[in-house]
């Protein structure tokens, strides 16, 4: 274990301190700890989005379907549109 020394904001501090005043935390070092974990674990969550959504693109890039030009993609979006609000 390594000990770090760190200059926080006014607001970040207070708030560190109430959090233990308020029981929740034994110590201003349990605060920052349980902050950094929550970090990293959305750190990895959002590495995981970033992995499924270029694994999408690749699989689009890779879609052996012909091309359509976008023009064409556009009007079949708005004559599903029309279909829809006809319909409804």
């Amino acid at each position: 274990m390594e000990k770090l020394s760190v200059t926080l904001p006014d607001e970040m501090v207070h708030l560190i301190k109430s959090k233990v005043a308020s029981g929740a935390f034994a110590s201003t070092s349990e605060v920052l700890r349980e902050a950094m974990r929550t970090w990293i674990r959305g750190e990895e969550e959002h590495e995981e989005r970033l992995k499924a959504i270029r694994a999408k693109v690749q699989e689009s890039l890779n879609d052996p379907r012909p091309r359509v030009p976008a023009d064409e993609a556009f009007a079949r979006i708005r004559q599903a549109i029309a279909a829809k609000r006809s319909g409804e």
